[in-house]
């Protein structure tokens, strides 16, 4: 399991459910083991729909996750992601496409979320946390920023068993 680092290290903004990285503190250092209760097909609802991520298990250091947005039958956008050991801790890297598969990032450019902190059940990012609730729940805050103001937003998950949607 990674090792904890002290909560003084790490600036809290105004969220309760993430936190925002250091660089004196650094990352601490982590496997993917302390993630290993994400991987699974996941439901949800947010923006308005229906929210989907299908992360696998840990494989050659690394985990990934595809992840869309469906409203009104539609499908809005689609995220790629892994989670890569790195330098002995962890990295969340996205990628954003729109519905047409055509990228919102330049061609070699990725949105990162270096590591903050592990906790039993809760890991972590830069503005981006993964909360286990239970074996079929779990939760994703993420700090979204829209015209200079930042919201910490909450995915609630459902794990996906098959059949049709869960919503």
């Amino acid at each position: 399991m990674a090792a904890f680092f002290s909560l003084t290290l790490v600036s809290q903004e105004k969220f309760e459910n993430t936190l925002t990285y250091n660089d004196e503190a650094g990352s601490p250092e982590a496997t993917l083991e302390c993630l290993d209760f994400v991987a699974g097909h996941w439901q949800g609802k947010a923006f308005g729909g229906i929210v989907e991520e299908v992360w696998t298990p840990p494989l050659g250091g690394s985990m990934m996750c595809a992840f869309k947005l469906v409203v009104d039958s539609q499908v809005q956008f689609y995220e790629l992601c892994t989670l890569s050991e790195e330098n002995k801790t962890l990295i969340l890297r996205l990628k954003h496409f729109r519905g047409d598969l055509k990228g919102w990032e330049e061609k070699d450019e990725t949105v990162d979320f270096r590591l903050v902190k592990v906790e039993p059940g809760k890991v972590y990012f830069d503005g981006f946390t993964f909360e286990k609730v239970s074996h079929d729940e779990i939760n994703l805050y993420v700090v979204l920023e829209e015209k200079g103001e930042k919201e910490e937003m909450r995915f609630n998950y459902h794990r996906f068993k098959g059949g049709t949607s869960l919503y």
